[in-house]
């Protein structure tokens, strides 16, 4: 397979995966129930869309990355069998990625934990998201060496 149809598939993968989660996930469902069931049943299809959606759902709750990254996985090798075995789904699916437009990235969240222990009184806590260059946190100064400027 050459390599267009299969960044197409790993984009129509991603794309399905991040709709599954979405309040218009139902409409896109049905338009992927006749991308794949080409001649087979339309509700086989659909309830292995919908198994797919429910595990995706409980990794997601269950903060299993690894388990929503086989959901793609399972639909992106799907795809990628569709493709090679019928070109004219290549179409359909780009006109259904271009209908999908590109999603929303939800922004970035983390959660930090500090803890402060040891008997510093006036040393300095840095907190910080990113920290570049030569940074040095803490007396880097030899045994015996005198501070500077004071």
């Amino acid at each position: 397979m050459d390599a267009e149809l299969t960044a197409l598939a790993t984009a129509g993968a991603t794309a399905l995966v991040q709709q599954m989660v979405t309040d218009g996930w139902g409409n896109v469902r049905d338009r992927v129930v006749v991308l794949f069931s080409r001649g087979r049943d339309e509700e086989a299809v659909a309830g292995e869309l919908e198994a797919s959606r429910a595990d995706l759902v409980a990794a997601r709750n269950d903060d299993d990355e690894d388990a929503a990254a086989d959901v793609q996985a399972s639909w992106r090798s799907r795809l990628r069998r569709t493709l090679r075995d019928d070109p004219e789904a290549a179409a359909e699916l780009r006109a259904l990625l271009a209908e999908l437009g590109p999603l929303p990235t939800p922004p970035a969240t983390s959660i930090v934990h500090n803890t402060i222990s040891g008997s510093v009184t006036n040393g300095a806590a840095v907190q910080a998201h990113t920290v570049e260059g030569g940074v040095t946190i803490g007396d880097t100064r030899s045994a015996g060496e005198p501070r500077r400027g004071g």
